[in-house]
Order: structure tokens, then sequence, then C-alpha cells
């Protein structure tokens, strides 16, 4: 049985059933999906959870605290989830280039 871990990240424009995709070894199964919200991203922890079994969730940088307590509480404490983070100097290098891309706008 290979170990199976889901990366999510945020994109404004993301549409979760379009914009993903699986990187799989014999051993190894990475689903790699980008959603828009909050809302979305508890669903596709839900789902990718419950429908195949995953055991580790790593989220962007772009997941707060709160966010990560309830993805969490979604998914249960047989799924361990960790954060990407970046430092001080990185962060705003990704900021900047992020702004410029479009991100931001309302």
């Amino acid at each position: 049985m290979p170990f199976k871990a889901l990366f999510m990240a945020h994109a404004p424009d993301a549409d979760p059933e379009k914009h993903r995709c699986l990187l799989e070894t014999s051993l190894y199964k990475l689903f790699v999906v980008v959603v828009r919200n909050q809302a979305q991203a508890m669903e596709v922890a839900r789902k990718m959870t419950q429908e195949e079994g995953i055991h580790s969730i790593l989220l962007c940088p772009g997941f707060t605290h709160s966010d990560v307590a309830q993805i969490q509480a979604v998914v249960g404490d047989r799924v361990g989830i960790g954060v990407a983070r970046t430092d001080g100097p990185g962060s705003k290098v990704v900021q900047k280039v992020m702004a410029e891309a479009g991100w931001f706008r309302s």
C-alpha cells in the first residue's frame, strides 16, 4: 500500500475539480489540488481523505492556523497535517510576485 499525501494550495481563479494532478510511484501517491478558498479546501480534504485514504495533508503558506485547525477537525486525528512556511524575506518576494500576477485584485 503506498503512502498517500495531499498538497493543497490557493489561487484566486482555482477550480479544484479541474486544477489537480496525481504524481505516483509504487510507494507514494501525491495528489495536488488547487483551491480558491477555505470552504473548498475543507471539502477537498474531507473528500480525498474518505475516497483516497489520504495519510498526510501538506498546505501552502497561505493557510492560517485557524484554517489548519478547521481542516484537522474535518479529517480527524488519523491524518497528519503540515504547513509549508517561508521566512520573512522569502515571504516578501512571493507577495511581490503574486501581486504583480494579479492575485490580490478585488
